[in-house]
């Protein structure tokens, strides 16, 4: 019996895809006020957040995890039929969605004995976190057992990096990322960081003066990391994310595309994807990079 899938928004793939593929989202919520939360990408779609983030100077929006019930409700109608689930969550260091996931699971199971509810802390975010999604779906329209799927991406979910970088660092210092002091030097001289993911936490991969020079320098970051650990990109799922600027964005795959053409990328080969609001609150409108993670099958 095929196994169902079930993540959180964090995940940044399109709805069309999820529809597609019969996975279930539960959401992250967003709050501008502290006080009034709406549904990531269903009360509010993440170009209107992000709207919303570049229209209101100065104001820093929030995010709240999945709530226990939005993974019940999720969990309960596969439970009934006894069909598996495998529940893949935002990097737990980040976000307790990963216990909420949990803890809906143990009340389902409670209420039916024979439900089989896995849930994984995937170790990813955003890009890297729908693409071990998109190697589940593949895993499971392969035949593999509930079982078979989890080893198996347990065994790449490590294997994720992302090379990008933000246009403010005002989002970076209110979020504890970097000092005061160094944001207010860094904006008047115009230096953007360049940051990465590896190993389930953000690292930084130095700065560069101005956007184009960034967008350059985070290209540059990843090819020399491909080349640093022999990596075959054969091997490997390819992306390439970004927030406000769709404009900004297509100049930018463009560049991707020349530069990777040398391993083997494509625009067939590139997944593409809009950064949800748990990156977002912390960067700012301004992410854009590029990401990899090794195929299971």
């Amino acid at each position: 019996m095929k196994f169902h899938i079930v993540s959180d928004s964090s995940c940044d793939l399109p709805d069309s895809y999820t529809a597609q593929s019969g996975i279930s989202i539960a959401p992250f919520y967003i709050s501008f006020d502290g006080e009034n939360y709406l549904r990531e990408r269903t009360d509010i779609p993440v170009r209107e957040f992000y709207q919303q983030m570049a229209e209101k100077k100065g104001i820093f929006p929030k995010t709240s995890m999945p709530s226990i019930s939005d993974y019940a409700e999720r969990f309960l109608p596969y439970a009934k039929e006894k069909i598996p689930v495998l529940c893949i969550c935002l990097n737990a260091s980040f976000s307790g969605s990963m216990q909420s996931a949990r803890t809906a699971a143990q009340e389902i199971c409670e209420m039916y004995p024979e439900a089989e509810i896995t849930v994984m802390d995937s170790r990813e975010a955003t890009g890297l976190q729908g693409l071990l999604v998109k190697e589940a779906v593949e895993l499971r329209d392969a035949g593999r057992t509930l079982k078979e799927a989890e080893e198996a991406l347990l065994s790449i979910r490590d294997s994720g990096r992302i090379f990008f970088t933000a246009n403010d660092l005002e989002y970076l210092r209110n979020g504890g990322r970097i000092g005061k002091a160094a944001a207010i030097a860094g904006s008047m001289l115009k230096v953007k960081p360049l940051i990465g993911y590896e190993h389930g936490e953000l690292v930084a991969d130095g700065i560069s003066r101005g956007r184009k020079k960034s967008l350059v320098k985070a290209i540059e970051n990843a090819k020399d990391y491909i080349r640093k650990h022999g990596i075959d990109l054969k091997e490997y799922r390819f992306a390439a994310g970004c927030g406000l600027d769709l404009e900004e964005f297509e100049e930018f795959c463009g560049m991707v595309l020349r530069e990777f053409a040398e391993f083997g990328i494509t625009k067939e080969k590139m997944d593409c994807f809009q950064i949800g609001a748990t990156i977002g609150v912390h960067t700012g409108p301004g992410p854009i990079g590029v990401g990899i993670l090794k195929r299971c099958i």
